[in-house]
């Protein structure tokens, strides 16, 4: 049974701020952002503007002068205020795009078919839009705030946020208010339509970061030769088995809540499926029966087990020599609770070598999970946020495979969400848009997202 049509918004936003929203993200999507080398400053500063001519004073900060960050902050009504700060936070670099792939050329902003189309659409000059928007109705509103409402565009996050959120927080963490409460960010807030219901599930928890190398050693001499300890051979073999491998089961309490918080909306034979699927020895064996398809499949693996990809391969200099070592790197994500070590030894007894005898692995770079609770007043009104807007919603808290500058906030002693709201239609593969080809945003849904923002950010912020 398809669900009944939505419930039009309690809080409306006008054409004529639709229009510009509409106008700021294809401004936002012509700036070519690709990270490297990034270049975020014009976007920052076309953003900036913006504020300056709200009659904002916003601020553009950095290590290096081409790619700064921007905050604006929108302060309380000092009479009123009552709470510490609240963070709408976004970047503006973005992966690289092959034209060649696309549709319309990624940095056109071509519009078409219903949506916007461009790189960065949905990750994340969208969600730029919306933030920038929100705090510019509230100002033309005059709209009195109980808290300072701060807005943030970072640098870098593409790439590990080093020039970004990490910055921030080492260097200027008064531009975020030194001890902000709440920090919205991506990833969630989109619709996930399953068994006639919509869900939107807001990102609590993200898993984290073990970036290794792999390096296999060989005898080096001419590949005229026969070799038994070929360097590139052995680690051909070592990648075959790491890709294919599906490594043991880590089932984290927030798995557990994204996970059982749909079965428990399903019906009553998912109730009772969803214990057998969360438990390590028989989780992996239904996982196949259980979810067919196979995109679907995978993100929810995802977030059940640690994951190692192969992504970087190097190995020999020249096509007559064999060469004396090769390696790989390999893109290790870790569930809540694990380490890169404990990747590593997963993977010794994936590739038969628990001592250590025929595989080094090096650690290039480790960040632990991180975990929020999903039972504070702020996730409650957005959960109450989703209901005005959309009445038969259902939001429900999640964990991503993927990680997001929320680690980098954490350390602020920040509760971070991810709620990027948008209304998908039920056609639109969401998931394959991030970092894919033909990346694009619904103005339908764009326009929902902008309402649903701003009414949470009033509802819970205003005085």
């Amino acid at each position: 049974m398809s669900p009944r049509p939505i419930a039009f918004p309690t809080l409306k936003t006008t054409d004529n701020e639709f229009a510009e929203a509409v106008a700021t993200l294809k401004a936002l999507l012509r700036f070519d952002t690709t990270n490297p080398p990034g270049n975020e400053g014009p976007a920052a500063e076309f953003l900036a503007r913006k504020f300056r001519d709200a009659g904002l004073t916003p601020e553009l900060a950095g290590a290096e002068p081409r790619r700064p960050n921007l905050v604006c902050k929108l302060p309380a009504d000092p009479s009123r205020k009552c709470g510490r700060p609240l963070v709408l936070s976004c970047h503006l670099d973005v992966v690289p795009a092959d034209p060649a792939r696309w549709t319309h050329p990624p940095f056109d902003a071509v519009e078409a078919d219903g949506c916007v189309w461009g790189r960065g659409a949905i990750d994340m000059k969208g969600f730029a839009t919306l933030a920038a928007m929100t705090v510019l109705a509230i100002r033309r509103r005059g709209l009195p705030l109980n808290r300072d409402l701060i807005f943030v565009a970072v640098a870098d996050e593409e790439a590990g946020a080093e020039l970004g959120s990490q910055w921030l927080v080492e260097n200027r963490p008064d531009l975020l208010g030194n001890d902000p409460e709440y920090i919205v960010n991506e990833v969630g807030g989109f619709t996930l339509p399953l068994d006639g219901k919509r869900f939107y599930p807001v990102q609590v928890a993200e898993k984290g970061v073990a970036w290794l190398r792999l390096t296999v050693r060989g005898t080096p001499g001419h590949s005229s030769l026969p070799s038994e300890d070929n360097a590139l051979g052995q680690l051909g073999e070592a990648m075959a088995r790491i890709a294919r491998a599906r490594l043991p089961w880590h089932v984290s309490e927030p798995a557990r809540d994204f996970l059982g918080g749909i079965a428990r909306e399903s019906g009553p034979l998912k109730r009772l499926f969803s214990p057998l699927l969360l438990h390590p020895l028989t989780g992996p064996a239904l996982l196949d029966r259980a979810i067919a398809d196979p995109a679907r499949r995978a993100s929810v693996e995802a977030v059940l087990r640690n994951t190692a990809n192969p992504t970087v391969a190097r190995g020999g200099s020249k096509i007559n020599v064999l060469p004396g070592s090769a390696s790989v790197d390999i893109d290790g994500r870790l569930a809540p609770g694990q380490t890169a070590a404990d990747l590593v030894r997963e993977l010794r007894a994936v590739l038969g070598d628990p001592t250590g005898g025929r595989f080094d692995f090096e650690v290039l770079r480790e960040s632990e999970a991180v975990a929020f609770p999903p039972d504070t007043p702020f996730f409650e009104a957005i959960r109450a946020a989703v209901k005005r807007h959309d009445p038969e919603g259902i939001v429900v808290p999640a964990i991503v495979p993927g990680f997001t500058d929320s680690k980098n906030y954490a350390r602020l002693g920040a509760v971070c969400y991810g709620f990027y709201p948008l209304q998908l239609p039920e056609d639109l593969n969401f998931a394959a848009l991030f970092h894919g080809d033909d990346e694009r945003i619904p103005l339908d849904g764009f326009r929902w997202g902008l309402e649903t923002l701003l009414d949470l950010v009033v509802d819970f912020a205003g005085a």
